[in-house]
């Protein structure tokens, strides 16, 4: 039986993976920051790419730290910046 949960929490600066155990308690860690873009006055834009290969990289480092693997997770939850999100049709399949 799983005995942990995985949390992202992807913000505006950085990606951090957390491992807590049954009792809520913070297990390991593992966060790493990516490039903020200024194409104009008052904006911030951020690779998606980027952020993918650090959630990744991310839940692996956690995961390692805790000396577990992703089967013993029960779940996996998610926080990122205000709703962002990023959907490449391609990646799905089909026309919609």
């Amino acid at each position: 039986m799983a005995k942990f949960v995985g949390s992202i929490d992807q913000g505006t600066s950085s990606t951090r993976f957390c491992v807590l155990n049954h009792a809520g308690q913070m297990v390991a860690s593992h966060q790493m920051e990516h490039k903020q873009h200024y194409p104009q006055n008052g904006w911030v834009e951020h690779d998606p790419l980027e952020i993918w290969r650090n959630t990744v990289a991310c839940a692996e480092g956690a995961l390692k730290k805790a000396g577990i693997t992703g089967a013993d997770l029960a779940s996996v939850g998610v926080t990122n910046q205000r709703e962002t999100t990023v959907a490449q049709k391609e990646e799905f399949g089909g026309d919609t």
